[in-house]
């Protein structure tokens, strides 16, 4: 599983033009999902995420979690991130969960993600999403279960 985090001013998704959710200050989250993931590997996500310190403190050091800033998440589900780029001119989507596991495994994130006291948004599953955001830094991490 691979999260790729963009700390954000803000961020939106988008469906079908229409605003479908937004965050200010937080994390927008691209989730791929391989078809090896389970449940061990969100947990260890859901953890690294809420305790990872990528935000400034008063001395401009990256030393606050998005936990420690009540910081809001916007979760976007990305099977692209899981891509074997390489052979050949276009990429190979062999190693991402099939959709049914995804979904499921994804909507399991967004559980486990809402036992916080954070603000958690989405996107949708499958569903051809816009996505707009001010990066903060810009500053983003690529953080993998791969063990």
């Amino acid at each position: 599983m691979i999260a790729l985090l963009q700390r954000v001013n803000s961020a939106s998704v988008y469906i079908n033009q229409q605003n479908y959710n937004d965050i200010n200050q937080g994390l927008l989250i691209f989730l791929g999902i391989g078809h090896n993931d389970s449940i061990q590997d969100i947990n260890y996500l859901i953890d690294k995420i809420l305790n990872f310190r990528i935000f400034n403190d008063n001395k401009d050091k990256m030393n606050l979690s998005i936990a420690d800033i009540q910081g809001e998440i916007l979760l976007i589900s990305q099977f692209t991130l899981l891509a074997d780029t390489k052979k050949g001119r276009r990429p190979s989507f062999i190693k991402s969960a099939n959709p049914e596991l995804a979904e499921n495994l994804y909507n399991l994130f967004i559980k486990e993600l809402n036992k916080t006291n954070l603000i958690i948004k989405t996107g949708q599953f499958g569903a051809m999403m816009n996505i707009k955001l001010t990066n903060s830094g810009p500053a983003t991490f690529i953080l993998n279960s791969d063990f």
